[in-house]
Formats: C-alpha cells, sequence, structure tokens
C-alpha cells in the first residue's frame, strides 16, 4: 500500500498524475482482450449465417438459437458482475475469471461449430444450442470482469479515457476482419462448403480468440482503491448472495447518470444494429441489380471501411475532442456528425450506382462511424467515472455490476433490434423484392421495376430515418447529463480523503 500522490484539480489540465497514469502496455494488453471480446461478437454474427445457408436449419430455429442464450446472459452477466465484485485472491479479483472465461470460451467456440449436415436437424440443433450455452457462460465469466477491470484501471477523468479509446481502437480491428469471413467460408477454391469452411475457420477464431483473451490476465495489473470485506461467495450463502445481488442491481438503476449513460447506449446502438444489415441489401439489390456474384466483395469492403475509419480517424479524434470539450460535449457532437453521415447516405448510393463510381458508397462511412466509435469510447469511460460516484453513496467498489448491467443494456438492444430490423424488412416487403429478382429476365434491370423501385426506397428510407431518430433521441438524453469533469474530481477527493490511501 502506498500514498496517494495528489491528482491535478484543474479542470482544464490534461495531465494526469504519475500515479493514476497506465504504462502503454498494459493498455495494450487490455485492448487486446477487448479484441477477443468484440471478435467472438463479430465472428458470430457472420457463422450464423451458416446455420440457414450452409446447414439447411430452419430459421425459426436459427432465431431461437440466437435467443436462448440472450435470456441465459441475463441472468449470468449481473451474477457474474457480483460474483467478481465480490471475490479475493492472490491474483486479483477479476483476472483468474478473465483467464479462465478465455479458454473456456475460445475452446468452446471451436467445438460448437462442429456441425455436420448428414446428422440432421434435430441433432445439429440440440448439439448447437447446448454448447452455445456454455459458450455464453464461458462469455460472460470472462467478459464481465474485463469490462470491471478496463473501469478500475486508473482513477484519472482523463486517463479513462485514453484506456478506452486504446482499446476501442485495437477491438475495433475484429470488425475490420470479421466480414472476411464470409468471404473465406464461401470461398469454393478454400472450401467445398460453408459447412467445411465454418469448421476449419472455427478453430483458427477459436484458438486467437483463447490467446488474445489471456492476454490481460496475464499483463494487467488490478487497481482496487477501497478497503472493506468482501461478501463470501459460497453454496451454503447462496440465498443471501442472491438478495444482496438484486439490492445490488436495484441501487445501480438509483444512480441517474448511469441510467442515463445506460438509456443514451441503447438508442445509438440499437438504432445502428437495426439497419446494421440493411446495407449488404442495398448494394446487393440496388446497387447490383440483385446478383450477390457481381456484388463480390463489396459488402465486406463496406463493414471494413467502416471499422478503419473508426480505428484511424474516429477514437483518435474523439479523444481529442473530450479532453478539450468534456466528454458530454463530445458525445453530442460525435452523435450529431453521425446524423450528417446516415442521412448523406441517400446520395451516396445513388452516385455509386455507375460501375465507375462504386467507391461513392464508402465516403459517408467516416461521418457515420462517428456514432459508434464515440459511443463506446466514451460511454466506457463515463462508467468508470459514475462506479466513483456510486462508491461515494454506497461505500461499495461495484464495477463487475455496473459492467453487467451496463453491457446487458447493449444486449438487450441487440435482441430487440434483430426482432425490429425483421419486422421492418417483412413490413416493406423484402421478400417481394426477392420475387421479383428471380422473376427478371436477362438484361432486366430491378431499377426499372416500379414495385422493386418503390421496395428499396423503402429500405433506403429506413437504412437513414431509423438511426437518426434514436441519436437525436440519445442526444435529448445525456443533454440533462450533468457529471462533469470538476464534479468527477470533487468525488474523487472526497472518496481518497475517506480512504486516506489507495492499493
Amino acid at each position: 500500500m502506498s500514498e496517494a500522490k495528489p491528482f491535478i484539480d484543474d479542470e482544464k489540465s490534461l495531465h494526469s498524475a504519475s500515479d493514476d497514469r497506465v504504462p502503454l502496455y498494459q493498455k495494450v494488453a487490455f485492448g487486446v482482450g477487448s479484441l477477443a471480446n468484440q471478435l467472438f461478437a463479430a465472428a458470430l454474427g457472420v457463422f450464423m449465417v451458416v446455420l440457414v445457408m450452409g446447414l439447411g436449419m430452419d430459421p425459426l430455429l436459427v432465431g431461437i438459437l440466437g435467443a436462448l442464450p440472450r435470456l441465459f446472459d441475463a441472468i449470468t452477466d449481473p451474477l457474474m458482475g457480483y460474483i467478481s465484485d465480490n471475490f479475493r485472491s492472490r491474483w486479483g479479483r477479476r483476472r483468474p475469471f478473465i483467464f479462465v472465461g478465455a479458454v473456456i470460451t475460445g475452446v468452446v467456440f471451436m467445438l460448437m461449430w462442429q456441425l455436420y449436415p448428414e446428422n440432421g436437424q434435430t441433432y445439429n440443433f440440440v448439439y448447437f444450442l447446448v454448447l452455445s450455452l456454455l459458450f455464453y457462460l464461458g462469455y460472460t465469466i470472462f467478459a464481465t470482469p474485463l469490462v470491471a477491470l478496463g473501469y478500475e484501471m486508473s482513477p484519472d477523468f482523463h486517463e479513462r479515457t485514453r484506456i478506452m479509446a486504446v482499446s476501442q481502437w485495437i477491438g475495433q480491428l475484429a470488425w475490420v476482419i470479421a466480414p472476411w469471413f464470409w468471404v473465406m467460408i464461401y470461398n469454393p477454391n478454400l472450401y467445398e462448403s460453408a459447412a467445411v469452411g465454418s469448421r476449419d475457420l472455427a478453430i483458427w477464431v477459436g484458438l486467437l480468440c483463447l490467446l488474445f483473451g489471456i492476454t490481460p490476465a496475464l499483463f494487467c495489473k488490478e487497481r482496487v482503491s477501497v478497503e472493506r470485506d468482501a461478501e463470501k461467495v459460497s453454496i451454503v450463502g447462496l440465498g443471501a448472495i442472491i438478495v444482496n445481488f438484486f439490492k445490488g442491481i436495484f441501487q445501480t438503476f438509483k444512480c441517474k447518470p448511469f441510467v442515463q449513460l445506460c438509456g443514451a447506449t441503447f438508442l445509438v446502438f440499437n438504432g445502428f444494429q437495426t439497419v446494421a444489415q440493411f446495407a449488404f441489401f442495398i448494394i446487393v439489390f440496388y446497387v447490383f441489380n440483385g446478383d450477390q456474384g457481381a456484388a463480390g466483395t463489396w459488402p465486406a469492403w463496406f463493414g471494413t471501411i467502416s471499422s478503419l475509419c473508426t480505428c484511424l480517424l474516429v477514437i483518435p479524434i474523439i479523444t481529442k475532442m473530450s479532453q478539450k470539450m468534456g466528454k458530454k460535449h463530445a458525445f453530442i457532437v460525435a452523435t450529431l456528425i453521425s446524423v450528417i453521415g446516415y442521412i448523406m447516405r441517400w446520395w451516396a448510393f445513388e452516385q455509386s450506382l455507375n460501375p465507375e463510381t462504386h467507391w461513392m458508397m464508402f465516403v459517408s462511412l467516416p461521418l457515420m462511424a462517428f456514432g459508434i466509435g464515440g459511443l463506446f469510447t466514451l460511454m466506457m469511460s463515463m462508467t468508470a467515472d459514475v462506479c466513483d460516484l456510486d462508491e461515494l453513496h454506497t461505500g461499495e467498489r461495484r464495477e463487475g455490476v455496473f459492467g453487467a448491467v451496463y453491457w446487458w443494456f447493449v444486449k438487450l438492444g441487440t435482441a430487440i433490434a434483430t426482432l425490429v430490423s425483421g419486422w421492418v424488412l417483412s413490413m416493406i416487403g423484402y421478400t417481394r423484392l426477392e420475387e421479383i429478382r428471380n422473376s427478371l429476365q436477362a438484361g432486366e434491370a430491378l431499377l426499372n421495376m416500379p414495385e422493386a423501385v418503390e421496395i428499396m426506397n423503402m429500405m433506403r428510407v429506413a437504412d437513414i430515418t431509423i438511426p437518426v431518430v434514436t441519436a437525436i433521441l440519445a442526444v435529448v438524453v445525456m443533454c440533462r447529463y450533468d457529471f462533469s469533469e470538476s464534479r468527477a474530481n470533487e468525488v474523487r477527493k472526497e472518496l481518497e480523503q475517506r480512504r486516506g490511501k489507495l492499493s
């Protein structure tokens, strides 16, 4: 234990005290763990297509396979956060779980995609369901303590943003890589079928994620900044633990700034996820006349360039903006920039109809990337700030519970977005668009069919309107957010006076 050195209490200062700075190698190690976290999510989105297109599974069953683990998550995530907050060992509260969870998740990911069409739909459904539940259990054991570890790596207002910026920069590489998994799996020169491709590629993805996932457990250091007796986590005391667990969940919702962060995240991410797949359909049907072969790798490049914009452009700019104007205002400005980008999509896709200007579909991506890029860089940092406020009120460090509840909102947004996306596609008549495409004669164009044009225009309107509306609502929510840098520094000073020392 060492006496805490005074931090700089000047709201305009961007310099962190030496004790508050996290070495670059630890930031990178945490970012590599975030890469594993995001690569699992990104890969799942690609691989799930194989269940329908490669294994011929009923889409309804695939929907069940996607929904049940999310319901499982709703229980295990906050519980894991509570256990992690109260766990004590010679290796820390978080790191043992991160290590074990990464191993479980990586191994199970490899196993659950060893599916063979000849085994039949029922067998593959049950096999995948059982292993996916094990996968999400391991994922919870890994990801929930990992997020909490990031929250507590530094108590400094700006250093937290820098930690999350490095984490998001490295983590975004998952979304640069993942679109090409689809290209690889369906490449006949690499694999004889999508089922074979998914079985092979899953081994490499699982192994990489395992190695990336254990990295923060090996190289990051925990910083426990409050001395108190942890609640003993045991089978005997399970009843009391469950009572206190739900009490803790209720307490997080009493923290108004945290509820605002969750609400804004839910809105922005839900809007983004709802129309995430629309770009693929617009590229294939609007730009390439419904010909997936002609579309080639353009959809993959669309996702890759979007992620590169986030890595190389948005995250560095957002980090500087947050230091100059504060996290709240940086979020609002970034979100409004993304609104401009979404509106530009209408013009960008129209300009990309000519074969010589297909690249014009990318021009709105740098502006759009400010939405998601700014969201998680800033919101993760602000949630860490809110954990200080919670400690001031409760006397407990509960990064695990806060992280779990925050990401539960993200997952809830994903689930709702999936349902809304399907509903929107159904309402605008997407299946009719496929029928029209299949009925075309050689040389005929969808853009010459009034009914097809109407359907595609409705899809394009939804592609813009939904994320714009949710983004504006998120800005309205965050306008009332009042946990500023000066207030964060006041809270920290009170906490350090209360503790007297830092671990």
